[in-house]
């Protein structure tokens, strides 16, 4: 009990830290993943929406939600891929390139704040304990930075 008790509080707590960091940016979380997920695609950094739900493991609903929003901040671009004109390819606009610059500058000098308590070698044990856990519940990433690791 005491083990999971404290992974739900510590989970509270650095929830309630990304909410206000992203809200600087004027961003909620998911906003946030879809960007960073596009800045991570490489140039010309697009996606289709289906690589962006299969990436953040949301419904596609969710995704259409959070690109309608991003659309109408400014940040992103949904364009119609011109080798399949059924597809449609979202990509980063310059502003979505420069505001997931500076947020993703900010979100790592926060996670270096938030787990300032432990030296490397310990944040390096609690990362490789938390994978086997994860995993061992089902947690499909296999990758030691799963993409919603930034």
């Amino acid at each position: 009990m005491r083990v999971l008790g404290r992974l739900s509080r510590l989970t509270r707590l650095a929830e309630r830290e990304l909410k206000v960091l992203f809200g600087e940016f004027g961003l909620e979380r998911g906003e946030f993943d879809v960007l960073a997920t596009l800045r991570r695609s490489g140039s010309p950094h697009g996606l289709t929406a289906g690589d962006l739900a299969r990436s953040s493991m949301v419904t596609s609903g969710a995704v259409t939600n959070r690109l309608d929003r991003l659309v109408a901040k400014g940040y992103v671009t949904r364009e119609f891929d011109p080798a399949n004109r059924r597809t449609v390819i979202v990509a980063l606009t310059p502003a979505g390139r420069d505001l997931i610059d500076r947020a993703v500058a900010a979100h790592l000098d926060n996670e270096r704040r938030v787990l300032a308590a432990l030296d490397q070698g310990q944040q390096d044990d609690l990362a490789a304990v938390l994978r086997t856990l994860l995993l061992s519940l089902g947690d499909e990433a296999t990758d030691p930075r799963a993409p919603g690791d930034l």
